[in-house]
């Protein structure tokens, strides 16, 4: 049987902790920057884990998570 294969978009925006957990990348960091203060923004730029009511579809797309 070939083997399972991840949903890409899903791959490139999650990822998985060493403890099982997955991460995610924080939105609003994009354009628009000079009306956040950078307090925020280093807040923004630090990964967040996943919701628990997500996590269900989110391994689902990714086999090896």
């Amino acid at each position: 049987m070939p083997k399972m294969k991840s949903r890409r978009s899903a791959a490139k925006r999650f990822d998985v902790t060493g403890s099982g957990k997955l991460r995610r990348r924080r939105q609003n960091l994009r354009h628009i920057l000079t009306k956040k203060n950078a307090k925020r923004k280093m807040r923004l730029g630090q990964s967040a884990v996943v919701d628990a009511a997500d996590v269900k579809n989110v391994r689902r797309m990714l086999p090896y998570a």
